[in-house]
C-alpha cells in the first residue's frame, strides 16, 4: 500500500492552465462545435470518436500554409494501412517551416568547445534559398533523395529545407555512425547528393570523417555530389572525394527567388530508419503533411510551444528527435541545436547551457537523467534555471527514481513530461501536457487524435492492466510506404499482422484510471516466466537505483520448457558480485516487483550494448546467448560489448 501511494504520488500540479495552448484550443472546439468539454480526459475522448473534426481543427489552428484546400478530411479512418488524408490539398513543408521571415533568432548553434552561432529567421530562408537554387541548378527534383551524413549543425537543417522545397526527400545519419551502419541505409535509397562535414568534435576531441566517407563513396554510385561543410580545424582536403565540393563554393551568389514546390499531403518527405540491431534497417517513409500536422499538435498543445520560447533537444541527425525539433521552426521559436558530448567538459555542461541560451523547453533522453543522477549532478547548485519551464525525456522509459531525481535537485516548479513514440510515426503515441499534474514514473497522457490502448491477446482494451500498445484509428503521421515494399508486405507486417487493422507498436505498457501511461519496455523483449508476461523495465527500475549497480540488462532465456530470467549486471567501481549483493538484489528486486520477477542467474558482465541512440538491445544479447549471429553490428554504440555473451557456460 505504501509503494502504491508512493507510485501514485503528483509531483508537479499546472497553474494558471487557461493560459496554455491546451486550454485555449478546447474552448475553440467548444464554441465551433458547441460542447462543454471541461477536461483533457472529455477533449482526448472528443479527439479520438471525432477524429476528422479534431485534425481539420489542427490544419485550422496551425494555419498550414497550403495553395489548394482539400477535398476530403480522411477516406476511411478505420483503414490501417491506407487511410487517405486531406485529399486534394497541396503544400510544402519547408514553406511551413520558413513562414518566419524576420530578424528573431531561428537557430542557436552550439559545438562542443564552439564559438556560439547564430542565424535569424530571415538569413536561414537567405541560406535556403541560396541552396535550393545550386541543387535545383544541379539537376534535383522532386522525388530525388539527398542524405546528410552529418553532425548537427545548422547546415543540417538548411539542407532538409532547401531539400523539401523542391519535393526532393531528405534522409539523414549521424557521422558516428559505422560504415555498415550508413551503407545498410543509403544504399537502400539511392541519394543523388550527400552532405556531410569534415568530421565533428566528442568528449574534447576531434573526429575526422573525410576517410570514412570515401569508402562510403565507393559503395553509392547513385551519388552526384558530395558537399563537404568545414567543422573540425584544418581546410577540408576534398581531392579525393568524388564529385566533392566545399558548401560555400557550391552554395549560388545569385539565387533565384526560393519557389516551393506544391505537392499532394502525403507527398514523402523523409526516409527515416529502424534501429538495425536484428537485420536490415526498415526504410520508413514519412508523407510532409502528416509529419507537419502531427509535430504541429505535439509542439503546440502538448508542449504549450509558443514564438518567444527557447527549445532544445540533446539528439543527433540520425535520431527522429532532429527531425521533431526542427518543426519548431514553424513556430517561430528559438531551436538550440548542440554538437558533443552532453557530459563536455563536465556533467554540468548542459544545465549551464539552459541559462546561457535562455531555454525553456530542455529535451534529453531518459539515459542523460539517469546518468546525471547517478554522477550526483545537481544542476540547481551550478545553474538558475529560471528560464526552464518543460523538460522532455524519451528514448527508454524515465525510472520513478529519476523523477524524484529531477525534482529534488533541478527544480521543483518544472513540468517533467516523459515522452514515447517512435521512428515509425516520427511522434508520440505518449505526451506531456500543461493542463495535467505529472505523477511519479508516468507518461502524462496519450497524445490528442491517437487512438491507444493497451490490449491483451484477443485485442480487448485494458485499464490498469499491462499490455501491448495498440492504436485502434488512423492517423496524418503514420508512414506512407516502406522504400522498396512493392507490394506493401514489410509495411504490414512491421505492424499490422498482430491485430488486423490497428497499428501494434511493440511496446508493453499500462494506462492508469487517470490517463497516465506507464512503459515497461519492448514487447519482444518482454520476459515470460511461467506464462506471465514482466516488462524489462520493472526489473532495471528496481536494479539500477541499487549501490553496487552501474547498469544492468535482462533476458529471457529459454530453460527446460519454459522461460528463465537472466540479469547481467555492470558493477560500480570496488564493488564485487558476491552472494551478498546477490541475495540484496534478488530480495530488493521480489519487495519491490514479486517472487516472479526474481532472476533465476545474476552474472557480472563489463558492458551493456547500446544502439547509437542509446537504447539496451536486449533482442541482439538474447540472440548471442542462443548462439546465433547479430549481423547488423553497427547499429550499436558499442558494438564489442556483444562478445561478452557469447559462449558464457552458466547459460549452456
Amino acid at each position: 500500500k505504501i509503494l502504491d501511494r508512493k507510485m501514485n504520488k503528483i509531483l508537479w500540479q499546472p497553474k494558471q492552465v487557461e493560459n496554455t495552448q491546451m486550454a485555449k484550443f478546447m474552448e475553440t472546439v467548444n464554441t465551433a462545435y458547441s460542447l462543454k468539454l471541461k477536461t483533457y480526459a472529455d477533449l482526448f475522448d472528443w479527439s479520438v470518436q471525432k477524429s476528422p473534426d479534431f485534425w481539420e481543427k489542427i490544419w485550422q489552428e496551425a494555419n498550414i500554409i497550403h495553395s489548394k484546400p482539400y477535398t476530403q478530411i480522411v477516406d476511411d479512418i478505420k483503414k490501417m494501412p491506407g487511410a487517405k488524408w486531406f485529399s486534394g490539398a497541396r503544400l510544402n513543408f519547408a514553406e511551413n517551416l520558413l513562414a518566419f521571415r524576420d530578424d528573431e533568432i531561428a537557430i542557436q548553434f552550439q559545438g562542443e568547445g564552439q564559438t556560439l552561432r547564430s542565424l535569424s529567421y530571415k538569413e536561414l530562408f537567405d541560406e535556403v534559398e541560396k541552396l535550393a537554387h545550386s541543387l535545383r541548378e544541379m539537376g534535383v527534383k522532386k522525388g530525388d533523395r539527398v542524405a546528410g551524413f552529418i553532425p548537427n549543425l545548422p547546415e543540417a537543417i538548411i539542407a532538409m529545407l532547401a531539400t523539401t522545397s523542391i519535393g526532393a526527400i531528405w534522409s539523414s545519419s549521424s557521422p558516428d555512425f559505422g560504415i555498415k551502419g550508413v551503407l545498410d541505409r543509403f544504399s537502400q535509397i539511392e541519394p543523388k547528393v550527400i552532405f556531410a562535414s569534415n568530421g565533428y568534435f566528442y568528449n574534447g576531441k576531434e573526429f575526422e570523417s573525410l576517410s570514412k566517407l570515401n569508402l562510403i563513396l565507393e559503395k553509392l554510385p547513385s551519388v552526384e555530389k558530395t558537399i563537404i561543410i568545414p567543422y573540425i580545424s584544418g581546410i577540408p582536403d576534398i581531392s579525393s572525394l568524388k564529385n566533392g565540393i566545399l558548401y560555400s563554393d557550391f552554395l549560388s551568389k545569385s539565387p533565384e527567388p526560393l519557389s516551393f514546390e506544391q505537392l499532394p499531403f502525403d507527398h514523402p518527405l523523409y526516409i527515416m530508419y529502424s534501429s538495425g540491431t536484428t537485420g536490415l534497417p526498415k526504410s520508413i517513409v514519412h508523407g510532409a503533411g502528416g509529419t507537419l500536422l502531427q509535430h504541429a499538435k505535439e509542439l503546440r498543445l502538448h508542449c504549450d510551444l509558443k514564438r518567444d520560447d527557447t527549445i532544445f533537444y540533446f539528439t543527433t541527425c540520425g535520431w527522429m528527435m532532429w527531425n521533431w525539433l526542427v518543426s519548431s521552426l514553424s513556430v517561430g521559436a528559438t531551436l538550440v541545436l548542440f554538437d558533443g558530448s552532453p557530459f563536455y567538459p563536465d556533467g554540468n555542461a548542459m544545465w549551464k547551457m539552459i541559462d546561457d541560451l535562455n531555454i525553456s523547453i530542455f529535451g534529453t533522453s531518459a539515459k542523460f537523467i539517469d546518468a546525471c543522477k547517478e554522477a550526483n549532478i545537481r544542476p540547481q547548485n551550478v545553474a538558475n534555471l529560471s528560464s526552464l519551464k518543460t523538460i522532455l525525456s524519451t528514448g527508454s522509459p524515465l525510472v520513478d527514481e529519476s523523477f524524484d531525481y529531477v525534482y529534488e535537485h533541478v527544480k521543483t516548479d518544472v513540468l517533467l513530461g516523459s515522452i514515447s513514440g517512435g521512428t515509425d510515426i516520427v511522434s508520440c503515441f505518449a505526451l506531456a501536457n500543461p493542463m495535467l499534474p505529472v505523477y511519479r514514473g508516468e507518461l502524462q497522457c496519450r497524445g490528442l487524435g491517437m487512438n491507444v490502448h493497451a490490449v491483451n491477446e484477443t485485442g480487448d482494451s485494458l485499464i490498469q492492466e499491462k499490455g501491448e500498445l495498440v492504436c485502434k484509428s488512423a492517423f496524418p503521421s503514420m508512414p506512407i510506404y516502406f522504400w522498396n515494399d512493392a507490394d506493401g508486405q514489410k509495411y504490414h507486417h512491421a505492424y499490422f499482422d498482430i491485430f488486423p487493422q490497428t497499428w501494434y507498436h511493440g511496446d508493453f505498457i499500462e494506462i492508469s484510471d487517470h490517463g497516465g501511461l506507464r512503459f515497461f519496455g519492448r514487447s519482444d523483449a518482454t520476459l515470460n516466466p511461467g506464462g506471465v508476461r514482466i516488462g524489462t523495465a520493472e526489473i532495471y527500475r528496481v536494479v539500477e537505483n541499487m549501490d553496487c549497480v552501474d547498469d544492468s540488462l535482462v533476458i529471457g532465456q529459454d530453460w527446460e520448457g519454459d522461460q528463465r530470467i537472466i540479469l547481467f549486471i555492470k558493477l560500480k567501481k570496488d564493488f564485487f558480485l558476491n552472494e551478498e549483493w546477490v541475495h540484496k538484489i534478488k530480495s530488493q528486486i521480489r519487495s519491490s516487483c514479486s517472487p516472479r520477477h526474481i532472476p533465476a542467474l545474476i552474472l557480472e558482465t563489463k558492458g551493456i550494448p547500446y544502439t547509437i541512440n542509446g537504447k539496451k538491445v536486449e533482442i541482439a544479447v538474447k540472440k548471442m546467448i542462443q548462439g546465433k549471429t547479430v549481423s547488423n553490428r553497427d547499429a550499436l554504440a558499442n558494438p564489442e560489448v556483444l562478445d561478452l555473451y557469447s559462449h558464457i557456460q552458466e547459460l549452456m
